[in-house]
């Protein structure tokens, strides 16, 4: 800030304004040392403007409410959310794709055509081999006149034989045909019975080209494009796909947990379940303990157990991270859960746990009581309300009452 050096030049001390001076003391005004106390007084100002401390920027989060449903915890887990009915849909037999006609995220349902290879050759021996059954239904017609002739002319010469009007070995030469041609038809019916075999066989390669959803669920990879060759098994040195689409039965979502071998006997099938992703862990989920799969990973020392969800939210992926907490039986000790809030909030202070509550831009100190952990946040019985807001990771040295700044989100 600049000093008004004219207007300060133009101070003058009237008669009006000087005080008696003491009996004994002769006061004179000096001007000179008045313009430089007022100019000394503004400079102070100034700089005590310009130095003012600044009020500390914090971070805030909202005090949620709680989770949990008067059931204490025996035991903290986390895993991740799987499908009990998963498959890579792949093709029967190793072809070109033409066709692809899911997507990521598409719904599709039992026997809905995902893709359809390239079927020219199939369809050419398709009718090679309907061309083969018409030839064995004509060959098959053809001998059946002839049997039909044969059988009349046997017939008429065992007539004129018992007459004794032609000889024996002619009557015989005319059965003879009519058997040949009988024998002969029933081969040609095999035969076309053949000929319809290889007609299905080929009809059921070209039915292999397309390939349907094995079951209902959704569409979660799609690892081929037209063009591509794909195979059942793998080949041509990483060229050839072995998949096309990734299909996950959302109705089969559950679960999947590691607990420490020491603790397994804390879980029981049925045992009630509380969960929360790790993507929303405000968000509890009830559950309950299906099964406890009975074996052990010498290697982690853990056990697999697998959970139902009671709800199957839309925002339960496969493969998401998730912690649980398995629940009491017994809900008479139940703690009084009255709020939750991130552990970074929480400050011990001379032996007590305290949290910074924001209330019109200042920090407010407030104990705390403690209830049980939930991930990484705490759960609160006593001193907060949900809706307020606290300071995350307080600065030190801030103290009740403090003025501070909220950082933008």
């Amino acid at each position: 800030m600049a000093l008004d050096r004219d207007a300060l030049a133009k101070l003058k001390m009237s008669p009006e304004t000087t005080t008696a001076a003491p009996r004994g003391f002769a006061w004179k005004p000096n001007f000179k040392a008045k313009r430089f106390w007022l100019a000394l007084l503004v400079a102070a100002l100034v700089l005590g403007m310009c130095f003012k401390p600044k009020s500390p920027t914090v971070s805030d989060a909202e005090v949620l409410p709680p989770p949990t449903a008067n059931r204490p915890t025996v035991l903290n887990a986390s895993g991740y959310v799987i499908a009990r009915r998963l498959a890579t849909v792949a093709s029967k037999v190793t072809g070109r794709l033409v066709e692809v006609k899911v997507d990521e995220g598409m719904v599709v349902k039992e026997g809905q055509e995902l893709a359809r290879l390239d079927s020219s050759v199939a369809m050419m021996a398709l009718r090679q081999a309907q061309a083969q059954r018409e030839a064995a239904a004509l060959a098959l017609k053809e001998t059946d006149v002839r049997l039909a002739d044969a059988t009349r002319n046997a017939d008429r010469q065992s007539e004129l034989l018992a007459r004794h009007l032609v000889a024996q070995s002619v009557a015989d030469t005319a059965l003879a045909d009519k058997n040949s041609l009988q024998a002969h038809l029933e081969q040609l019916k095999a035969e076309l019975n053949v000929a319809q075999a290889q007609v299905n066989a080929r009809q059921q390669d070209v039915t292999d080209l397309i390939i349907r959803a094995p079951f209902d669920g959704v569409v979660i990879t799609k690892d081929a494009q037209p063009g591509e060759m794909v195979s059942p098994i793998s080949a041509g040195g990483g060229f050839t796909r072995t998949g096309i689409a990734t299909v996950v039965d959302m109705a089969s979502r559950e679960l999947e947990v590691d607990v420490n071998e020491a603790f397994i006997q804390k879980v029981h099938e049925g045992q009630a379940v509380e969960a929360a992703l790790d993507a929303y862990p405000n968000e509890a989920i009830p559950a309950h303990v299906r099964t406890v799969v009975p074996t052990a990973d010498k290697q982690k020392a853990t056990v697999k157990v697998r959970i139902v969800l009671e709800q199957l939210s839309p925002k339960v992926l496969p493969d998401m991270g998730v912690k649980v907490r398995f629940l009491s039986d017994d809900a008479v000790h139940a703690e009084h859960v009255v709020a939750l809030v991130p552990k970074a909030a929480l400050v011990n202070d001379s032996g007590q746990t305290v949290v910074f509550v924001l209330q019109d831009g200042r920090a407010k100190r407030r104990v705390v009581k403690l209830g049980a952990d939930w991930a990484d946040d705490q759960l609160i019985l006593d001193g907060l309300a949900p809706k307020e807001r606290v300071i995350v990771n307080p600065p030190q040295g801030l103290s009740d009452g403090s003025a501070v700044v909220v950082a933008a989100h």
